[in-house]
C-alpha cells in the first residue's frame, strides 16, 4: 500500500518556480509569483519594494490607460509590473545588468505581462531609444552613478514627455535652506565665504569613496535640499514628495526661464 500523498499540479508549479527563482538569484526585489512563491522571502529590508511603494502609490494615477512608461534601472521589474497592472499601454524596462534583465523577463512571463519590452541600456544612452514617454520611473539609480546630474539632464532632454517618478537614497538634513540665486564670493565687508555653506540644510552631495552598506557602487548620498536642487537644475518641477526620498516631477517648459543670462549656457534647453 502506498502511503505517499499525491502531488497536486499546484505543488509541481510551486516547486518549479522555486527552482527557477533559486537559479536566477540573488534577488533585490521581492515579488509575489503566486503559488506561495516570492523571489526574496528573506530580504533584509522585508517585503521590499512593495512596502515602500505602498507609501507613495497614490501619487501615480491609478489608471494609466493609453500611457507609455519607461522604467530606468528596472532591476527585477517590480515597478514595470505595477505600471502594467494600472493599464499602461506600453512599458519599456531598461537595465545595464544582464542578471536583472533575466530576472525581470522571468517575472513578466510568470505573471502574464508578456508585452513588457526589456532592453539592455545604460542610463547615459537613453537617447538611443529615440522617443519620449508619458511617465519615466527613475528610482534607486542616481546614487549608483558616477555622473548623476548628467543622467538627469539626459533623461529630461531625451525621454521624459511629461512626468518622472524619482527616488534616491538621501543622507543628512531633511530641512531645506532657502539660498540666494547669486552667491557672493565673500560676505560683503569681509574676506569670509557665506556661512550658509556650512549649514546642514544647504544642498549637499555626500560623496562615498569606498562602500556604503557593503556596496561599492553607492557613490552619492544627497541631502533633501540637494535632491530638490538637482531636479530643478535638470529642468524638472517637483509636483509632490509623497515619501521622504520620492519625488513626482514634471518637465519644466524651460529650465530657469527667469534667469535669462544663464540660458546662454544651455542653448538647447526648452526646444
Amino acid at each position: 500500500m502506498n502511503d505517499m500523498a499525491p502531488i497536486h499540479p499546484g505543488e509541481d508549479r510551486a516547486a518549479e518556480l522555486r527552482a527557477q527563482v533559486e537559479a536566477l538569484g540573488p534577488w533585490f526585489h521581492n515579488i509575489d509569483l503566486g503559488h506561495g512563491v516570492t523571489t526574496a522571502p528573506d530580504h533584509f529590508l522585508g517585503d521590499y519594494p512593495r512596502f515602500k511603494f505602498a507609501r507613495f502609490a497614490d501619487a501615480i494615477p491609478a489608471a494609466l490607460t493609453g500611457k507609455t512608461v519607461l522604467d530606468i534601472g528596472c532591476n527585477a521589474g517590480f515597478y514595470s509590473m505595477e505600471m502594467k497592472r494600472r493599464g499602461a499601454a506600453r512599458v519599456v524596462a531598461v537595465d545595464s545588468d544582464d542578471h536583472y534583465l533575466a530576472q525581470a523577463a522571468f517575472v513578466a512571463q510568470t505573471l502574464g505581462f508578456h508585452d513588457i519590452e526589456f532592453r539592455k541600456l545604460d542610463v547615459y544612452d537613453v537617447g538611443a531609444l529615440g522617443e519620449k514617454f508619458d511617465l519615466v520611473i527613475f528610482m534607486g539609480v542616481l546614487y549608483h552613478l558616477r555622473h548623476p546630474l548628467l543622467a538627469l539632464d539626459l533623461i529630461r532632454e531625451h525621454v521624459t514627455g511629461d512626468m518622472m517618478l524619482f527616488q534616491t537614497m538621501q543622507q543628512g538634513s531633511k530641512d531645506v535652506l532657502e539660498v540666494p540665486e547669486d552667491h557672493p564670493f565673500h560676505v560683503p565687508g569681509t574676506n569670509n565665504p557665506p556661512a550658509y555653506f556650512d549649514d546642514p540644510s544647504y544642498p549637499k552631495m555626500h560623496f562615498i569613496e569606498r562602500r556604503f552598506a557593503n556596496d561599492w557602487t553607492n557613490w552619492w548620498a544627497p541631502n533633501k535640499a540637494a535632491s530638490q536642487a538637482m531636479l530643478r537644475a535638470a529642468g524638472f518641477t517637483i509636483e509632490a514628495q509623497p515619501e521622504h526620498e520620492v519625488y513626482l516631477c514634471r518637465v519644466a517648459p524651460i529650465p530657469y526661464a527667469d534667469w535669462a543670462d544663464g540660458m546662454a549656457v544651455y542653448p538647447a534647453r526648452g526646444k
